[in-house]
C-alpha cells in the first residue's frame, strides 16, 4: 500500500483530491537557523546595512513567500491564508538568527508548507541581505515545529 497522497496507484505524481475533506482550523509552525560569523549577527541586529534592515525585510520576505507556496511547491494546493507571522531572534546557544513562522487557515489540506515556505525565504532573504558581509554563512535546521488539525491528527516534534 502507498502512502504517499502525491504518488497514484500508477506510481505518477497528481494532486491530492480534497473536495471531500472537512474544513477545520489548521496552524503550522516552522522554524529554521541562519548561521553566520559573529560580526556578521552584530550587523544583522544592529539593523543598519546598506541594503536596509535585514530583519524586518527578512520577515516580510517570508510571509510572502507563504502566500505563493504553491507556485513554488508544485503539488501545493492554494490556499486562502487567514495569518502568517515571522519572527527573526537571535538564537542563544550559537552565532545565528533563528527564524519562527506560523500559518493558519481554514480549509481542507495543511498549511506545514506555507510555514515551511515562509522560514525558507526569510533565511534566504537574510542571507542574500548580509552577503556583502559574510558569505560563508549557512541556513540550517528548518523543520516543522508543529501542526495541527485535520484528518492526520496534531503533531509536536519531539523535545531532542
Amino acid at each position: 500500500m502507498n502512502d504517499l497522497s502525491h504518488i497514484g496507484p500508477d506510481g505518477r505524481a497528481r494532486m491530492v483530491d480534497i473536495g471531500s475533506k472537512v474544513e477545520t482550523e489548521r496552524t503550522a509552525i516552522a522554524a529554521g537557523l541562519l548561521r553566520m560569523a559573529p560580526n556578521t549577527l552584530q550587523r544583522a541586529l544592529s539593523r543598519d546595512t546598506k541594503k536596509g534592515d535585514p530583519i524586518a525585510i527578512a520577515e516580510l520576505a517570508g510571509i510572502m513567500g507563504s502566500k505563493r507556496t504553491s507556485d513554488l511547491i508544485p503539488l501545493c494546493h492554494p490556499l486562502p491564508l487567514t495569518s502568517v507571522t515571522v519572527s527573526i531572534e537571535r538564537d542563544s546557544d550559537a552565532d545565528a538568527l533563528r527564524v519562527i513562522a506560523t500559518a493558519k487557515t481554514t480549509g481542507r489540506t495543511g498549511v506545514e508548507m506555507e510555514a515551511l515556505t515562509a522560514v525558507s525565504v526569510a533565511c534566504l532573504t537574510l542571507y542574500d541581505m548580509l552577503k556583502a558581509i559574510d558569505k560563508s554563512m549557512v541556513i540550517e535546521g528548518i523543520e516543522l515545529i508543529e501542526k495541527t488539525g485535520g484528518k492526520s491528527r496534531d503533531y509536536r516534534k519531539p523535545s531532542s
